[in-house]
């Protein structure tokens, strides 16, 4: 695992219940603000073996990113579950939701 997939999955390991983070803020937080797209590829291939709360992780506009239906809704209702609610348009209010960034990059 390079430094930087180290990095990825223990910033996204401790996202907090309720929390939410973008793609481009944990990029920046493992050090390569420039790699949203890296991340993206990151959670697809690391959620399972990391039990990683890939739920908790959204777009720069705060949406759902995922295109399948089934998955989706699984985020939809995985956010919610954890008291986070959701705008028109399956976004998250990242003024509300949005974990700290300094205090998310301390401890990732």
């Amino acid at each position: 695992m390079t430094p930087f997939t180290a990095r990825v999955v223990r910033v996204i390991q401790a996202i907090p219940e309720g929390k939410v983070m973008t793609y481009g803020q944990i990029a920046a937080c493992a050090g390569s603000p420039r790699a949203a797209r890296q991340v993206v590829r990151l959670l697809h291939s690391m959620s399972g073996p990391h039990q990683l709360p890939w739920h908790r992780v959204v777009n720069k506009q705060g949406e759902i990113a995922l295109k399948e239906d089934e998955s989706k809704s699984l985020q939809m209702l995985l956010l919610e579950s954890e008291g986070v609610e959701l705008l028109p348009g399956n976004r998250v209010d990242l003024a509300v939701y949005q974990w700290d960034m300094e205090q998310a990059c301390e401890e990732g």
